[in-house]
């Protein structure tokens, strides 16, 4: 066998590999049906798998027998190797530790081990570097480094602090971790496939296998795989067949790829060039113990090929960095991209656009089959829902994360509703869910949903079911009382503290079940989430002994962020959307590689928490940046099809975006040949283009004199006069603003509450003095109150408080007493009804009346009321003179704002828009209400009884509010006119 060499071969990027391997194979077996079933081919991964199945349908024409097709599978993709590999009649092979008992075990391990040296975490973060922890463990069980080999590594000086603090909490992985899966009797996923690996290798060298092997696309560079593909390379039967291998690369740019031996005097070692897409092949072939020279062009074509001059153009666009200078230099031929396309658009949602356009273009000509290839799964599911415009659909292969689909979302929605204790805005979200009484009973259940939000708008009422309770009132409670019978096993759980994980688990999946039914467990998404609790509350007791339910719902999304739920078959059989390792040996007429910027594609390398760079690097571990050298052959291998459209968004959602160094090499070394697609750029900026911009005017509706209203409150004659259209939105149309729900004490708020308090203190205590300051306390000592009233306001608040019972002490040693507060009336005035509300009215030791408004902020300007806004005490005035209100009747003699905010001498001021000598161009008080009349006469002879147009905006200086901007679509009109 030495003497007859190593059988590798290679397949170039422009060549479609799946089908030029099927090719090969056919003609090595004659096409003999029995000798090609005899063969096995080893393959990456399943999705490859799938593809070398569909190029033998494709070349077959018929029927056939398949080879044996075995993904030696990747273990950071969660693969494991099938039975092909791990015959019956060998010593068996421990199995492999189930993956959440591994990943809980580990949890408990990193937090008793942090809890030891004083810096404990919670569940979540406990489980999120027991994730971190494994990925580094299994980096050195496939690099075949034991973790005790970290214990005599000569640290340098500047990193031995920052190791001896990793070290204390990796000590779990060095010491306890081998304990208990001895306990447990399993062994690693990653270790259980190694041993896999050399079993197969030592049967083979001692007993070949009678047909032909051929291991085909593996790029994984694991010593236990090179070793396997070595013996492959040796066999009778067998070769070894790369995918992209360059065999035109200058010798002198192989040999700066690395890896390099150490200098003898200094002994440090140049750094690789691990983000080169030929770094990982050379390393596999070095130890694989052969050499380039070795390696032979594969014959077979594979019939969806590009121009051959494409790989030579590849490989001089990728060139070391250090090589580049050399593009000067080359010939046309050798930079020509033909088939190659540029879309660079203006945002990720154009990007999307853009794609979905070529690729239904594609679908256009018959039988043509065209791919996305994106490491940007939102952008994929972009371009999946821009398909579904035209009634085309295509599935993301990669697989969409549980927690994002409904089944996953309702169970974090359902952990964080319990864990802030049933707030309005998780919980509404919880009841609203798509999956929540999904049958016949949605309907009704919606109508109840939707009256639980109306009540529920503004700050946040009490805590827990019974203070959501409290809260509501008619229909409302009525539904209330129905959803929280599902929620108060989970409430009751919840409220008993630390409890086992499982414990907690099995509550909210009861939860889940009652509230939703089997609908929440059905379809491939439902189906994984089952898998996933059932997995989780299974393994539940190997993890931290105690979780505080506030720690559950982050701990879920961790873990649900990393379920990727796969869609059936059922798509477009033409159209394929690919994440960076499902597109691995695929092929099509027309492929997209999109999402190319700096950090998408490539992305950027995942820090190492554990391990420092250095200590990586004497340990013989990838580098951190070894990934990147991954998806840049990615990308050379996607520039291999026959047509190729790349794209990229000059921003991303939140700042300008950095092209990616694949695009820009591209666009370097092909100069004025890197060909744009400026006429796809171009449809998709028209497609959802209006042909003529016609913004909207200003509005100003002219309802009929019977639709006009012939009542109206003292508050809104300002907003009447300043901006008709907001009170035409409100009264004739009857469009109400809603608060957010939860939302945080607004200035109307406060001002309600501080209204609340002053009225009780007139209803229950008659004004008394004393008793201000309790009825004060007792409303910030309420559960209802929001956390914000009592942190930030309530020292103001207190403040104000005290002024006015000083204020209203000092009026009734003047013989000035407190007639009404908080009373209402109306009068029919200029043919309306006039009503009004008044927060105070004292009897002034003259005999007269003094009206009392309170403002939680600053009162009207002088301005503002020379201007004949800002009148409504006048307006107050005058019902009062005419007896409008029954509990105070007689001649206004003062008008007051007792304002809270703060003064010049602290929180709390009287001022008044009117003066009885006119002092500072103020309205004479004797006249004020006879100028409030006359202004609010010519308001509703405009517009309440008149036929004036409620115009929008008519006064905006004096029209502060904008809930009815967007209905008036004001900012299309506004500044124009």
């Amino acid at each position: 066998m030495a003497e007859r060499g190593l059988r590798l071969f290679t397949i170039p990027p422009h060549r479609a590999f799946a089908d030029a391997l099927v090719a090969g194979l056919r003609r090595r077996t004659d096409a003999d049906p029995l000798a090609l079933a005899r063969a096995t081919v080893l393959l990456p991964n399943n999705r490859a798998v799938r593809a070398v199945t569909d190029a033998f349908v494709r070349a077959s024409g018929g029927g056939l027998l398949l080879p044996r097709l075995v993904a030696l599978g990747d273990p950071e993709a969660g693969e494991t190797l099938g039975a092909a590999l791990d015959p019956a009649d060998g010593e068996p092979i421990p199995p492999a530790v189930d993956p959440y008992r591994r990943r809980l075990t580990l949890a408990r391990l990193v937090g008793e081990e942090r809890r030891a040296a004083g810096q404990p975490v919670n569940a979540g973060e406990a489980v999120r570097l027991a994730g971190e922890l494994q990925r580094t463990l299994d980096q050195l069980l496939v690099e075949e480094v034991s973790p005790a080999e970290l214990r005599g590594i000569d640290l340098d000086d500047n990193l031995s602090e920052h190791w001896a603090r990793a070290l204390a909490t990796f000590s779990v992985v060095l010491d306890r971790w081998p304990e208990e899966l001895a306990r447990l009797g399993c062994i690693d996923a990653a270790d259980r496939r190694g041993r896999l690996l050399e079993r197969a290798e030592r049967r083979w060298r001692q007993a070949p296998p009678g047909g032909l092997v051929c291991a085909a696309g593996v790029s994984d560079s694991a010593p236990a795989v090179a070793r396997l593909l070595r013996r492959v390379a040796e066999l009778p039967s067998g070769l070894v067949v790369f995918a992209g291998l360059d065999l035109a690369m200058d010798e002198e740019e192989w040999a700066a790829l690395g890896p390099h031996k150490p200098d003898p005097e200094t002994r440090l070692a140049r750094p690789s060039i691990e983000t080169h897409p030929q770094f990982h092949l050379k390393l596999l072939l070095e130890r694989m113990g052969a050499v380039r020279g070795e390696v032979k062009a594969w014959r077979e074509a594979g019939g969806r090929d590009a121009d051959p001059a494409r790989a030579r153009a590849i490989a001089n666009a990728l060139a070391p960095a250090a090589f580049t200078g050399r593009w000067t230099d080359l010939p046309a031929a050798d930079r020509r991209l033909t088939g190659v396309m540029a879309a660079e658009l203006a945002t990720p949602a154009e990007e999307a656009q853009a794609v979905a356009l070529a690729l239904r273009g594609a679908l256009e000509a018959p039988g043509r089959t065209a791919a996305l290839v994106t490491p940007d799964r939102a952008l994929a599911r972009r371009v999946a829902a821009h398909l579904g415009r035209w009634g085309i659909q295509a599935d993301d292969t990669a697989g969409r994360p549980l927690s994002i689909l409904p089944p996953g979302t309702l169970l974090l929605l359902l952990a964080e509703a319990a864990a802030q204790r049933w707030s309005p805005l998780p919980l509404l979200a919880l009841l609203k869910h798509p999956l929540v009484q999904s049958g016949d009973a949605r309907l009704a259940w919606l109508d109840g949903v939707r009256a639980m939000d109306r009540q529920l708008r503004g700050p946040r009422p009490a805590t827990g079911l019974e203070g959501i309770g409290s809260a509501l009132r008619g229909v409302a409670a009525s539904f209330w009382s129905e959803a929280a019978d599902c929620l108060s096993p989970l409430e009751r759980t919840y409220g008993d503290g630390a409890q086992p994980l499982g414990t907690l688990l099995a509550c909210l999946r009861e939860t889940a079940q009652a509230l939703c039914g089997d609908a929440l467990w059905a379809g491939p998404a439902g189906r994984a989430a089952a898998e996933f609790l059932s997995s989780l509350e299974t393994e539940a007791p190997h993890g931290p002994a105690l979780v505080d339910p506030d720690e559950v719902a982050p701990m879920l999304r961790v873990l649900l962020d990393e379920v990727a739920v796969r869609p059936p078959q059922g798509g477009h059989p033409r159209l394929a959307i690919y994440g960076l390792i499902e597109a691995r040996l695929q092929s099509a007429d027309l492929f997209v590689l999109a999402g190319l910027n700096e950090g998408t594609w490539p992305g950027k390398p995942a820090p190492d928490p554990w391990l420092a760079p250095p200590i990586r690097a004497k340990l013989g571990l990838p580098g951190l940046e070894r990934r990147v050298g991954i998806a840049a052959h990615d990308f050379a291998q996607g520039l291999g099809a026959p047509d190729v459209l790349i794209t990229r968004a000059r921003r991303d959602a939140g700042s300008p975006a950095l092209a990616s160094r694949l695009w820009l090499r591209l666009q370097a070394m092909a100069g004025e040949r890197f060909e744009r697609a400026f006429e796809l750029e171009g449809w998709t900026r028209a497609l959802d283009r209006a042909a003529d911009h016609l913004p909207a005017g200003r509005p100003a509706p002219l309802p009929h004199k019977h639709l006009r209203p012939l009542a109206i409150n003292v508050t809104e004659v300002d907003r009447l006069k300043a901006d008709p259209y907001a009170f035409y939105a409100r009264r004739v149309l009857k469009l109400l603003s809603l608060d957010p729900v939860d939302a945080d004490p607004s200035a109307a708020w406060r001002g309600s509450a501080v209204h609340d308090i002053l009225e009780q203190w007139w209803v229950q205590d008659r004004c008394a003095v004393a008793a201000l300051k309790p009825r004060a306390e007792q409303m910030l000592r309420d559960e209802s109150t929001h956390p914000l009233m009592r942190a930030l306001w309530q020292p103001r608040l207190m403040e104000a408080i005290d002024w006015i019972a000083r204020r209203v002490a000092t009026h009734a040693e003047e013989g000035r007493e407190v007639v009404s507060a908080e009373g209402k009336g109306s009068i029919e005035l200029h043919g309306v009804t006039l009503t009004g509300r008044y927060d105070r009215i004292d009897r002034c030791n003259d005999g007269g009346l003094a009206i009392i408004d309170y403002k939680t902020g600053k009162a009207p300007s002088t301005t503002a009321v020379r201007e004949g806004y800002s009148l409504q005490l006048g307006l107050l005035g005058i019902i009062a003179e005419r007896g409008g209100f029954a509990d105070a009747e007689g001649y206004a003699t003062a008008f007051e704002y007792w304002s809270l905010a703060k003064s010049r001498d602290g929180f709390g001021s009287m001022t008044s828009p009117c003066d009885p000598a006119g002092k500072a161009n103020k309205i004479l008080t004797e006249e004020f209400t006879a100028v409030a009349e006359r202004r609010f006469q010519e308001v509703v002879g405009r517009w309440l009884t008149g036929e004036e147009a409620f115009t929008a905006k008519l006064h905006p200086e004096y029209a502060p509010y904008a809930e009815y901007d967007q209905l008036m679509r004001r900012d299309e009109w506004y500044g124009r006119d």
